[in-house]
């Protein structure tokens, strides 16, 4: 305390010192750690940009020219996606008035239904072309447009049904459009077509669903896309029965035994064989002594393999001749006015 007291400028030298020494090596602590901090975020970024330099899309200049034209070329064959549905595309669809549009309903109807008659097939008595509801009231005026459009489809597709020689048409539900509520149809952004479902259950051989599917392909018939498909066997539950089977000779004579069709209980003849009479039991002994003494002992020869034919089957539409039940939604399509691209 003495030499303090007498050395009072030296030791504030010294204490004053000290503390720029503590002060110092605190602020050099600090600093290096937010060095050691900004150093380890330099080599995270540093890493990931070597990183992304080594991906295919870098954003560099070669890329960026190479991102240029295969955008441009998306461009020009979205354009022609566009064109080549301009087929499908109506050029405009007017509203008429209700008793016009309830005019072409009934004639529709009319035409489908002859069309049904004549291929045989049954339709229920409250078919109206899936527009029943207009049977005891006329379409708001402002919907009449889009009706008509989609009554063509409808009408259309009743037509190939009959063509296809159904047996049956079950039923034909056609939900409600936009329109027909009084509301207004808002397509989305990036909304391309409109789709109108429409759901038919019918019945018929398994050839008659398979021409009508094929002709749904048909660009002429409108460009028509099938959300849901449900078909069922007619039979469901019950195996076939022997009188199922429709053979060409069901009348033939049995064959000799040892033939194979002893193998089945009616006997008939393959085709490409040739059915002989059977001597009567005394010639044929007789014939057969006179022979075996004369004749000397040689190894039987094999006998020749029936002649194949695919002119008719034994087992002929035993499976695969019943009737389907077939459910389908469609949703039959309005394409909108091409868009302008960006």
């Amino acid at each position: 305390m003495n030499w303090i007291k007498e050395n009072k400028f030296l030791a504030g030298l010294i204490g004053g010192t000290l503390v720029a020494v503590v002060l110092l090596y605190l602020l050099g602590s600090r600093g290096g750690a937010k060095y050691d901090e900004a150093k380890e975020a330099f080599d995270t970024a540093a890493a990931e940009a070597a990183q992304s330099e080594r991906l295919a899309l870098y954003p560099n200049q070669e890329n960026l020219n190479a991102k240029k034209k295969a955008i441009d070329e998306y461009r020009e064959n979205l354009k022609g996606l566009q064109q080549d549905f301009d087929k499908f595309r109506p050029e405009k669809i007017e509203n008429t008035s209700p008793q016009e549009f309830t005019d072409l309903l009934v004639k529709a109807d009319s035409e489908t239904r002859a069309a049904f008659e004549q291929a045989g097939t049954t339709v229920p008595d409250a078919y109206f072309c899936g527009f029943e509801r207009y049977k005891t009231e006329l379409a708001r005026s402002n919907a009449t447009g889009i009706l008509t459009y989609e009554l063509g489809y409808v009408r259309q597709l009743m037509q190939e049904l009959a063509k296809a020689g159904i047996d049956e048409l079950k039923n034909v539900h056609r939900p409600a459009l936009a329109e027909e509520n009084g509301a207004q149809f808002q397509p989305g952004p990036n909304d391309v077509a409109r789709a109108m479902p429409l759901e038919v259950t019918f019945s018929g051989s398994e050839e008659s669903v398979r021409k009508f599917f094929t002709a749904l392909t048909n660009p002429e018939n409108g460009f028509v896309v099938v959300r849901s498909l449900r078909v069922s066997n007619s039979k469901r539950g019950v195996p076939p029965k022997a009188g199922d089977a429709k053979f060409d000779n069901p009348s033939k004579a049995a064959p000799a035994a040892g033939t194979a069709a002893d193998l089945f209980s009616g006997g008939f003849v393959l085709p490409g064989e040739e059915e002989e009479a059977a001597p009567a039991e005394g010639d044929a002994a007789a014939e057969n002594d006179a022979t075996a003494a004369d004749a000397p002992e040689e190894t039987p020869a094999p006998s020749p393999e029936p002649e194949s034919s695919d002119s008719s089957r034994i087992l002929q539409q035993v499976l695969g001749s019943e009737d389907v039940q077939v459910f389908v939604r469609l949703d039959l399509m309005q394409f909108l006015a091409a868009k302008e691209l960006p």
